[in-house]
Order: C-alpha cells, then sequence, then structure tokens
C-alpha cells in the first residue's frame, strides 16, 4: 500500500513573523528576560522599561558596528537597525549629542524610550521567515550574564570602565556613519533606498 505524505501545516500569520500568537515568543522574553511585550502578529517588546532603543538606518548600523566592539543587543528589521541601550538613555542623548558636537547636524537617527516600541525578533534559535527581524547581537537571559550589565550605559562622560559598554563610544560611531552616508549621497548624487537625512526625532 502506497504511503500518503500529508501536505504541510500553513503557519499562523503570527508564526510566520516567528512568534506564536498563543505566547511561546512572548513568553520568552517575558520569563527569561523579564522585557515587557505586546500583541502578537508580531510581538512587539516595549522600550523605556529596560531598555531603549536607538534606531538607525541599517547601512550606518553595520559600518558603526565595525567600528565598536562591545555593545548590547542589536536587532535588525528591514533596512533599520535598533541597537538597545539603557534605560533613560532617550532623556541623556540629547545632552550627549550636544557634547559629542553633533546636536546641530541633522542625523537619520531616532531614538525609542518610555512609550515606544520594536518588533520582536523570534528568540535566538528559532527561525523566522525571509524579512522578518533578526537579532545581530542576541540579548542573553540573566543567569546567563557575566560580567555585570551588557546594556551601553551613560555612568559619565567618555567612561568606559568596568562591564558596561560605553554608549558615549556607540552614538559617536552612529552619528559618524549617518552624517558619513548623508555627506557620500550629497556628493555623488545618487539615489538610496534608505530613508532621507532628517532631524533626530525624540520618542
Amino acid at each position: 500500500m502506497a504511503l500518503t505524505v500529508p501536505p504541510p501545516r500553513i503557519p499562523l500569520p503570527a508564526e510566520r513573523d516567528g512568534c506564536d500568537p498563543r505566547g511561546g515568543c512572548a513568553r520568552w522574553y517575558e520569563q527569561e528576560l523579564g522585557w515587557a511585550t505586546a500583541g502578537d502578529a508580531p510581538v512587539r517588546l516595549l522600550t523605556g522599561l529596560r531598555f531603549d532603543a536607538l534606531v538607525v538606518p541599517a547601512a550606518a548600523g553595520h559600518a558603526a558596528l565595525r567600528r565598536v566592539g562591545r555593545t548590547g543587543p542589536v536587532a535588525l528589521m528591514g533596512r533599520r537597525m535598533s541597537l538597545l541601550v539603557a534605560a533613560g538613555s532617550a532623556d541623556e542623548l540629547p545632552g550627549l549629542l550636544d557634547w559629542l558636537e553633533w546636536g546641530q547636524v541633522a542625523l537619520t537617527m531616532t531614538v525609542l524610550g518610555a512609550g515606544g516600541r520594536i518588533t520582536a525578533p523570534p528568540p535566538p534559535g528559532r527561525p523566522g521567515p525571509p524579512g522578518a527581524a533578526v537579532w545581530l547581537r542576541p540579548p542573553c537571559p540573566p543567569h546567563e550574564q557575566e560580567g555585570g550589565p551588557v546594556l551601553p550605559a551613560l555612568s559619565g562622560f567618555g567612561s568606559r570602565g568596568g562591564a558596561t559598554p560605553d554608549l558615549v563610544r556607540i552614538v559617536d560611531a552612529v552619528a559618524t556613519e549617518c552624517h558619513r552616508a548623508r555627506l557620500m549621497r550629497a556628493r555623488t548624487g545618487l539615489s538610496s533606498d534608505e530613508p532621507a537625512a532628517q532631524p533626530l526625532a525624540f520618542s
């Protein structure tokens, strides 16, 4: 007798986004990391509670990551990259940019603090469909972290001490690459698939 193989099950919409609507993805973030979530298609991570997010064009973000060493978690969603930083960084960023002499420069950069949200990539090790958000540098559960905090924080201008990544260095590198990309487009006159430069916006 010939064996028949049933057709593959069509995944639910949220499963195609890499997160199970019945709570698998949200549960991992809430139970393993202690991060607040919202929605289910796809799950969103709320900013301003456990972390803020520095959101930049992907090309500028990749260039910045090549220049800096240690960072916090980094997620990629389409043409935008989110670098997770310590909660409260959104409030500190205007002063930091002024201190770094970037305050008067239009940058393709946004920062999400209280009330913001980013798309949750599938937890590390879980595949997602093409085009879904992915972790470039995934978060680690607290019980797996060694050497203290892992989110870039502003403990003092220029501080690089301890295990915490240096927020000053990360912001300066990202701002430099955003500005460099803008100047390159203006100089060459070539079109770009990245958003046009806008003033820094805060949420």
